[in-house]
């Protein structure tokens, strides 16, 4: 058995895609969750779907501000460090709990690996970006999904020893936990919804909520769209609204609480369209076979644009604007899907590649 590893996660996100990898590397795995986004069921259900996957450290980050957050887990997961002492650290992503992990793996000399490295929006006003940015500069080892990746950390200056691409974990994840052609026609049944006749959208960044006339753009986009929304609302998101004053507009859609992630899962598999702002659900996009038309001005994931995904500005333009390229998309669904299915898949799975990538440079 190899050396231990630490596995630094603190979403929900993080989870999913991790969960594979911690189930490769079985009893090698130290899993510490800052409590970023923290809910004990849904963490667990989703841990429990992958053998021998558990939580060994559970610290208390969640509710603060960005700064607290990241200076508060990187002091605690320190302290575990220093406490239960391993070979590497291993962070995913771009979030909080991951720069934190990677601050810590440096106050203690600890072996940092990165996985999904490499993906630039470039766009500074992203927290995200900040740490994908100095996660990358930080790690010793650069796991990228596709690449464009790796020759963006070339360009940036890291050394091609310290990069590797390896794909992505979630589809492995997602296989998993998507429900049955059954559970998914019950959940259809259930709120009311046909197969491919509905669009999905999740809106929930900073850049969208905060500004009221932006967040009225994009839900009065969706309402112009000419079919059913259906809208699992962020806590940000439903607190935006309601300061705003955009519950009338917001009635206008199927608004619903956010789901289990195997919910989701199943609608994304269900629907016609996908209208969104995540990063996560670009990806999730080529699992599920869906369109998806991203409410932002740039991605992270380039090598989507043109085939899953679409950039659109949340107005009435013609060539770029939501309410436009969807309904483009909504007059043939069935041609829409049938572009999709047929192209190849933009990543491979990544845990094995993952856990070997660990090994040999350690």
């Amino acid at each position: 058995m190899g050396p231990r590893v630490a596995v630094i996660l603190g979403t929900r996100p993080e989870i999913i895609k991790l969960a594979p990898v911690i189930a490769r590397l079985g009893e090698r795995a130290m899993v510490v969750h800052t409590g970023q986004h923290f809910d004990d069921a849904m963490s667990q259900a989703i841990l429990a779907q992958f053998e021998g996957v558990s939580l060994a450290h559970h610290l208390a980050v969640g509710g603060l501000t960005r700064g607290a957050q990241i200076g508060r887990a990187t002091e605690q997961i320190e302290r575990v460090l220093l406490d239960h002492p391993v070979g590497t650290v291993l962070v995913q992503g771009d979030t909080n709990a991951c720069l934190a992990g990677a601050l810590a793996a440096n106050a203690t000399g600890v072996r940092l690996v990165h996985l999904e490295a490499g993906m630039r929006s470039f766009d500074r006003s992203m927290p995200e970006e900040h740490n994908r940015v100095l996660t990358d500069a930080l790690a010793d080892l650069c796991l990228v999904p596709v690449e464009v990746n790796r020759e963006q950390l070339l360009r940036e200056g890291i050394p091609a020893e310290r990069i590797r691409v390896v794909g992505s974990t979630l589809a492995e994840a997602a296989r998993l936990l998507m429900p049955s052609a059954a559970a998914r026609a019950e959940l259809l049944t259930h709120l009311g919804l046909r197969a491919n006749e509905f669009v999905l959208a999740t809106i929930h960044r900073v850049e969208n909520t905060d500004s009221r006339e932006r967040l009225r753009a994009i839900l009065e986009g969706l309402v112009a769209i000419g079919a059913p929304v259906v809208l699992p609302v962020h806590p940000r998101t439903r607190e935006r609204i309601q300061s705003f004053g955009l519950g009338g507009v917001a009635a206008r859609l199927h608004c619903i609480d956010p789901l289990p992630y195997a919910d989701f899962l199943a609608l994304m598999a269900e629907c016609a369209l996908m209208i969104s702002d995540s990063g996560g659900v670009q990806e999730e996009s080529t699992i599920v076979r869906r369109p998806v038309l991203i409410v932002r001005t740039t991605t992270e994931r380039p090598e989507l644009l043109g085939t899953f995904a679409a950039l659109v500005k949340p107005d009435d333009s013609p060539d770029h604007g939501l309410i436009a390229v969807a309904r483009r998309v909504l007059a043939d669904v069935p041609a829409a899907h049938a572009a999709l299915a047929s192209l190849p898949a933009p990543y491979a799975d990544a845990s094995a590649a993952t856990v070997a990538a660990i090994d040999e440079s350690a």
